[in-house]
């Protein structure tokens, strides 16, 4: 069974051939470090992104008005 994944055009065996390579390089003990900071740098990033909407988050659409009526 291969899997594609989009653009990248990587199947199964390359992935496990990847991941082969960064356990070799990396090691055990600082696999789970190494994706912790990944995945903390993915949420500032997204939150970053997410912030660049005219200055507006979610919350702000949400909040309502001052003098309007609801």
């Amino acid at each position: 069974m291969f899997t594609n994944f989009g653009f990248l055009d990587l199947g199964t065996p390359e992935l496990l051939i990847i991941l082969a390579i960064i356990l070799l390089l990396f090691g055990g003990k600082k696999l789970p470090q190494l994706s912790r900071s990944l995945g903390e740098s993915m949420h500032e990033l997204r939150k970053g992104i997410g912030d660049t909407n005219d200055g507006k988050t979610k919350t702000d659409e949400d909040k309502p008005k001052k003098g309007s009526a609801a």
